[in-house]
């Protein structure tokens, strides 16, 4: 089967199988969903809570059915899928594709953080998040969800010239400069949550494109100004192979695929946003850096620089976006292909029209994940497949 055929066959399967489940699924991190804490709600913080969820994201069976997790919709998940759908409309001019983007749209506007406490539009998840560092109850924002959540409300802003897309996707840029920046330690930067310190570069610098995004959109100088600040404290802790660490922590010393991937894209973004190329030196570096340390020769998505395990989507959905908007050559594209093409004969699991979780050296967890897994397989995948229709045309 040609090459982009087999991706619009895997990625139509993904999109009629969200559609089937009402685009609700279960997520790596939602077991605090379970109907147990409705009878010990006080369980959930601590370490019995991150326990439960290490053990329901580690656990190679689902124990969310017997656990009583139900499936969810989850706004960064929808957004993805919302995001893709406009890739395939654009691709083909089937507005079958750009009605359930809408749908998606308005659910999205629904699902807001609370206006009243937040002032601005911002998203979060669905599900209390306990993590090592805090616990986030459900629906408070973090900057992720509502960058992927202002992003698919912009796109279909431009297509449908809706002010009630847009208005919001613009508003949450107020959010993060207004409740997220920080000035701590030396640094300038955005958290990833409200309230809390960490620094970790791929949220800072998204929340640098965004705002830079937007401040373009709008004119807004402060804007500019901020997030080119913000974007610079990220350049500076760039290391001299190129590479960046999670964060700042201690126990944030790593360098992986996909965080990489993500910080490369949005200085990117921010770069063309503003029309400048002062960072030009940090992409190519960083870009140089990816390609040779997160990924094998044969187009295995390593996970992190020093070991492949596990194999995940995620690395290769955004490998999709890195190599063709940062990347933007022939050999880019080519490795590309090599790279979905691999994910396709380690990840995918035919039978179930599916892509597995995770697979490790000596197991693989095939539990279908709609936000972490199916939803970036179906938006890259959208994304490759107009990307290549077009590059292909021309």
């Amino acid at each position: 089967m040609d090459f982009y055929n087999q991706v619009q066959t895997i990625s139509q399967g993904t999109i009629e199988s969200a559609k089937q489940n009402n685009f609700a699924g279960y997520d790596p991190f939602d077991s605090l969903n379970s109907n147990f804490f409705n009878y010990f709600p006080r369980l959930k913080k601590g370490v019995f809570g991150l326990a439960w969820i290490q053990f329901n994201k580690r656990s190679i069976v689902n124990f969310r059915p017997f656990l009583g997790v139900p499936k969810k919709r989850n706004p960064k998940g929808v957004a993805l899928f919302l995001m893709g759908l406009l890739e395939d409309y654009q691709r083909t001019n089937d507005k079958v594709y750009l009605n359930q983007a809408i749908e998606l749209g308005d659910w999205l506007l629904t699902r807001q953080s609370d206006a009243a406490e937040w002032k601005h539009a911002c998203w979060g998840y669905h599900f209390d998040w306990n993590a090592r560092a805090f616990f986030v109850p459900k629906g408070k924002p973090n900057i992720i969800t509502t960058i992927y959540v202002s992003q698919a409300l912009y796109a279909l802003s431009e297509i449908t010239k809706e002010d009630k897309y847009l208005h919001p996707a613009l508003d949450s840029a107020h959010f993060i400069v207004k409740t997220l920046y920080k000035e701590l330690e030396g640094r300038q930067y955005f958290a990833y949550i409200p309230g809390e310190e960490a620094f970790v570069h791929n949220a800072s610098l998204w929340g640098a494109a965004w705002v830079a995004k937007v401040a373009s959109l709008t004119n807004n100088n402060d804007y500019k100004e901020l997030a080119l600040t913000v974007a610079a404290q990220s350049v500076k802790e760039q290391q001299a192979d190129g590479s960046w660490v999670y964060g700042a922590r201690h126990h944030h010393q790593f360098i992986d695929g996909f965080h990489t991937g993500y910080n490369l894209e949005a200085l990117q973004m921010l770069s063309d946003a503003l029309q400048i190329n002062s960072f030009d030196d940090a992409i190519i570096r960083g870009l140089q850096y990816y390609k040779t340390h997160l990924f094998e020769a044969d187009g295995t998505a390593k996970y992190y620089n020093t070991n492949r395990y596990p194999l995940d989507m995620h690395c290769v959905s955004q490998a999709i976006f890195t190599l063709i908007k940062v990347g933007k050559t022939e050999e880019d594209l080519a490795f590309t292909k090599k790279v979905v093409s691999r994910s396709i004969d380690t990840l995918y699991l035919p039978e179930k029209k599916y892509f597995s979780y995770q697979k490790h050296h000596r197991f693989s967890n095939n539990i279908n994940y709609i936000r972490w897994t199916q939803a970036w397989v179906y938006y890259s995948f959208s994304f490759l497949n107009n990307y290549g229709h077009s590059h292909e045309t021309h």
